[in-house]
């Protein structure tokens, strides 16, 4: 299971630690710094075409070994500019020259990540409590990173809510935990998904406040898909389509980190989080295609595709959450091929009811260079959803638009005059990057928590 007080590795917070410098140059400083360097070190890196290129790393030789480093930020650095250096300096601790700001410890440290530990000596980043900020969001990263990472065997209904027990109480957060048989009179729908399994499902939901909030500070609610493992039930996935649905849990994941992150900064707001924990299995228990389930807002379902089950997930969390009347209501999740078909991998797509706060997120994205794409909740396609024996269907019968299908239906159980944002995210490196190891990622959470850390000081200036 995961630690929750998990220490960053590739950070060194004793003092007095010797360290070598990692030299940041941009390409406008590349000639004078190479004049702050002795002859032979600035022929050196002449000689290497040395021109401060954005993440171009050069190691300049000493008397005994590798003296220092100097990383290129190019014109426009970003994280990523800074995630190769954790996996190609030396051993030993290093330290940024000029010292820099948490933009470079973040991206330092989402290199760093591996999911096993490393047996190796490795590079580490002497850094301090000025960059706390910095530390806690790479380590919301690397939680949510390793949850989606937990090979599914390790990672069940039980084994996920009980990690947001543990997480919720780690921080003073009041927990309840619902489960059969109470389940399928509280979320019908989330108990119709995980029928299929002998793995039973599981609904956990915290409540937070911070210690400076009080009953009318904002309320935050945030819902997650927490499919352990997704064989598509009885429309089944093809081997190749199966081969990655332990990361189908990947929007629970991220609500994790989010709330990590709000708790962990104390902010003056209430936080509600709801996650559903199941698996979509297949067997003489599971739904079936055509059957009809209810759901918590009374509404009826009819199953088209056993295989649009986060859907159903998420439309009982929505429900439960939207009685309590969230300022701003958010839900992550895995939904859609066709999001990944349109945006592709890094793109997450956005869903929202309220065009200020859609404003938010993609500012805030494309400040963080996380950025999201808003797609539009276009009202001609609702009658898409209608079915002949149910007040709506979980798909339509059209081949077209699946991911804003998708989130129409979730729309119905989002009740009006509540803020809402639905999040279709991937949650998974195809392939190693800088910054971007192959495997879980939390993919969007870096702009969706500045954007609620600028709400916030928004929030407070209006009283």
């Amino acid at each position: 299971m995961i630690e929750l007080d998990k220490p960053l590795s590739c950070i060194e917070t004793s003092a007095g630690q010797t360290s070598r410098p990692i030299h940041l140059v941009r390409p406008a400083e590349a000639s004078s710094f190479l004049q702050t360097l002795e002859p032979a070190a600035a022929d050196f890196l002449r000689h290497q075409g040395f021109a401060a290129e954005a993440g171009k790393l050069f190691l300049l030789p000493g008397a005994t070994g590798v003296a220092a480093a100097v990383l290129g930020l190019g014109a426009d650095p970003d994280a990523y500019t800074y995630g190769g250096l954790a996996a190609s300096l030396p051993a030993g601790v290093w330290h940024f020259e000029p010292p820099a700001d948490d933009t470079a410890v973040l991206g330092f440290c989402l290199g760093a990540y591996c999911f096993l530990p490393a047996n190796a000596p490795f590079a580490r980043l002497a850094a301090g409590e000025g960059h706390s900020e910095a530390l806690a969001l790479a380590q919301a990263i690397t939680m949510v990173r390793d949850l989606i990472n937990l090979p599914p065997n390790r990672l069940g209904p039980v084994e996920l809510a009980d990690f947001a027990t543990a997480l919720a109480t780690r921080f003073g957060a009041k927990t309840d935990l619902c489960i059969s048989p109470q389940l399928e009179q509280s979320f019908p729908a989330v108990a119709a998904v995980g029928a299929g399994s002998v793995r039973p499902a599981r609904v956990i939901r915290f409540d937070w406040r911070g210690s400076a909030a009080t009953d009318q500070s904002p309320l935050i609610a945030l819902c997650g898909k927490g499919v352990c493992f997704d064989t598509g039930g009885y429309d089944l996935k093809t081997s190749a389509g199966m081969r990655y649905m332990k990361k189908d849990m990947g929007g629970s994941a991220i609500a994790l980190g989010l709330s990590r992150l709000i708790m962990e900064a104390d902010l003056p707001v209430r936080l509600s989080a709801w996650i559903g924990c199941v698996e979509n299995s297949v067997s003489g228990h599971a739904m079936r295609p055509s059957d009809v389930i209810n759901t918590r807002a009374g509404l009826t379902v009819e199953i088209g595709n056993t295989d649009a089950e986060g859907r159903l997930v998420l439309c009982d969390l929505l429900a439960a959450a939207c009685e309590q009347r969230p300022d701003i209501l958010l839900d992550f999740a895995t939904l859609t091929g066709a999001a990944r078909v349109a945006l592709g991998p890094d793109l997450p797509a956005l869903f929202c009811n309220d065009n200020a706060w859609a404003d938010r997120f993609l500012q805030a994205g494309t400040k963080e260079n996380a950025p999201l794409w808003r797609l539009p909740l276009f009202a001609g396609y609702h009658d898409w959803l209608k079915s002949p024996v149910a007040d709506l269907g979980n798909i339509s019968q059209k081949p077209n638009a699946g991911a804003i299908i998708a989130a129409l239906f979730l729309q119905r159980f989002v009740s009006p005059g509540i803020p809402w944002a639905h999040f279709d995210c991937y949650c998974w490196n195809d392939q190693n990057r800088p910054g971007r190891p192959e495997g879980g990622e939390a993919t969007g959470l870096a702009a969706i928590w500045r954007a609620l850390q600028n709400t916030l000081r928004v929030w407070l200036t209006q009283g």
